[in-house]
């Protein structure tokens, strides 16, 4: 194992919190994420502190601050300071992982090594002091530089102590476009089951983060088996064969490709992680060997709510990602206003732009579709400029008060008339004008007395 010796900046707020500590007696360090993200040229999102003062000699150092006490269990003092939370927590080892999760128990320690040792990563297994020294003992510095996720330590031992380990292991190779270390590959593999008994609000966290990595192509080809763990409605896509002419891939490597099509947002990339897991169910060879998947995105968005549920994805984030699923098949043609309109008045404006994303993904992917990319740029600007124009019932220029004028009772057959202008408007059959609205309005209470 090696050591090395750096310096990062350490912002002044961290740095009070640790002179503070060490002006007490105390041996006070950064920790973990907010050293591994400074030594890359990031700004952390937080700052942890180690220390070998107890929970109760921290809370006594901090007496004029507010202080949180929930952790103090497992050695974690809480301290807000100008309104920012500081975690700052005992130097510990800890004693058995019966839910896979939480130690039972820890031990409070004098040493900083000993609480380096038992961290997940290298990478996350390093501590600076006050003035920015950097203390690495595992070698953490070198894999940063080598692009390694490497296990402190035992991998099977670090995966058995926390299952979760092995999906944050993922999600930081797909977010630095790091590689797994082999020994520490291979018992993510041998060990991946264990992620059944993880909670679901743990994985889907770990789950998106992956996904919306810089690398999540290789992660996704390599870990296949370990997000058919997560997602076992994938286990069918693997390796299944299109027999299409249209599509280059089977439907697992299609989908890690539209996968890595889209933008890196949590709806997109769950939206094509997706898309065709109604493949395999819906699939039928014609007498010509050539395979079809009809119906396939309606199976599909049905199995995608149920999945997204059970990782308890919130409500808005499972519908909106269901119904890109369910639509992703939509037929457009790029130079159809007709069409265009007829999507924003179902859809709305929001929605179309990520349908032309996905469908823009899912053609990149078949590996057969050129122009893929360019078809959807001519669709975004056609929806461009057909946005501005009448898609919906409060952009008509007639509305439920005119009909009244004109003699139609209340009811429900106010909403039928509007509804019928608005299908003339989509279709271009009619101009969003109140005088040629109001014509049309009245030739229809003229040839049925059922509006009066």
């Amino acid at each position: 194992m090696g050591a090395g010796v750096s310096r990062i900046v350490i912002p002044a707020q961290a740095r009070s919190l640790l002179r503070r500590l060490n002006a007490a007696g105390y041996a006070a360090y950064a920790v973990g994420g907010c050293v591994r993200d400074s030594l890359r040229g990031e700004t952390p999102a937080d700052w942890d502190i180690c220390t070998d003062a107890e929970p109760a000699q921290t809370a006594a150092v901090f007496s004029d601050c507010r202080t949180v006490l929930a952790g103090a269990r497992y050695g974690t003092v809480t301290v807000i300071c100008d309104g920012a939370p500081y975690e700052i927590t005992t130097f510990r080892e800890e004693h058995g992982y019966s839910d896979s999760r939480h130690p039972d128990g820890v031990s409070f320690l004098r040493s900083l090594e000993g609480d380096l040792a038992r961290r997940d990563f290298t990478v996350n297994a390093m501590a600076a002091d006050a003035d920015g020294s950097v203390i690495d003992r595992f070698g953490g510095m070198d894999d940063l530089r080598n692009g390694l996720i490497r296990c402190v330590g035992d991998p099977a031992l670090r995966f058995t102590e926390d299952a979760l380990r092995m999906l944050r292991a993922l999600r930081f190779a797909a977010r630095f476009g790091f590689s797994v270390a082999p020994e520490t590959e291979d018992a993510i593999h041998a060990l991946c089951g264990r992620l059944r008994a993880v909670a679901p609000e743990r994985l889907r966290k770990e789950l998106s983060g992956l996904l919306c990595g810089q690398a999540v192509k290789d992660v996704l080809e390599r870990f296949s088996d370990v997000l058919c763990v997560l997602i076992p409605e994938l286990t069918p896509c693997i390796g299944f064969r299109q027999w299409n002419y249209h599509h280059k891939y089977d439907v697992w490597a299609h989908t890690v490709r539209a996968v890595e099509a889209v933008p890196p947002t949590e709806v997109l990339r769950l939206a094509m992680l997706l898309h065709d897991i109604g493949k395999p169910a819906s699939f039928t060879l014609d007498k010509q060997l050539v395979g079809h998947f009809y119906g396939h995105a309606v199976i599909g968005g049905a199995m995608c709510e149920r999945i997204l549920r059970r990782l308890r994805y919130d409500n808005c984030t499972a519908e909106l990602v269901t119904l890109l699923v369910r639509e992703h098949g939509f037929y457009l043609l790029e130079d159809s206003p007709k069409r265009m309109r007829k999507l924003l008045s179902q859809f709305g404006e929001e929605t179309v732009h990520l349908l032309l994303q996905v469908r823009r993904a899912d053609g990149i992917a078949t590996g057969t579709a050129e122009g893929a990319a360019e078809k959807t740029a001519v669709a975004e600007r056609l929806l461009e400029s057909v946005s501005a124009q009448c898609v919906s019932l409060p952009q008509m220029k007639l509305n439920g008060e005119d009909l009244l004028r004109l003699g139609v009772k209340q009811g429900p057959q106010v909403g039928a008339i509007l509804k019928t202008l608005l299908d003339a408007v989509l279709d271009g059959r009619l101009e969003n004008e109140r005088d040629p609205l109001m014509q049309a309005a009245r030739e229809m209470i003229d040839k049925s007395d059922v509006f009066l």
